[in-house]
């Protein structure tokens, strides 16, 4: 498995400090995002997963603790719209260039609005998902907020 991804990349260009993690994922787990935190060992509300979703029709990122689910209502609020809804995994794909499962909020291929669970920022240290699967990247919550530009909102149910 490479450690250097377009997240890397985007990462380092950035200046933003991160360390790499691997783990093994497993494809046939119920919960990608809990399988991780239980592989590093980590409180699966420090392991973040990315989901990719459409507000009133347009791509946003998402990224909330693996161990808890989005709000509809609440993320279509954090972006100023009316009705939210999950996107295909087809379609997250060819948006992002990453594969479900590996999905990382940085280094899509097309940059979009993208926020955080505000609730994650008062960690010291969260796991955002590298850009492969069974690949971590363990970084100040703020500095994801900065390096994605992201707004930082209640998303969770």
């Amino acid at each position: 498995m490479s450690k250097t991804t377009r997240a890397t990349q985007v990462l380092s260009q950035a200046g933003i400090a991160f360390s790499v993690h691997a783990y093994d994922y497993d494809p046939n787990a119920e919960r990608v995002g809990l399988q991780a935190a239980e592989a590093l060992g980590e409180a699966p509300h420090r392991v973040l997963k990315t989901l990719m979703a459409e507000v009133d029709g347009k791509p946003v990122c998402v990224v909330v603790p693996s161990d808890r689910e989005v709000s509809m209502k609440k993320l279509a609020s954090a972006f100023r719209g009316k009705s939210a809804n999950m996107m295909k995994p087809a379609d997250a794909e060819r948006l992002t260039g990453y594969h479900v499962g590996g999905i990382s909020p940085f280094g899509q291929k097309k940059v979009v609005p993208t926020a955080i669970e505000e609730a994650t920022l008062g960690e010291p240290l969260v796991y955002i998902n590298g850009g492969q699967r069974g690949l971590q990247l363990r970084l100040d919550p703020k500095d994801a907020l900065k390096a994605l530009k992201a707004v930082g909102a209640s998303l969770i149910a």
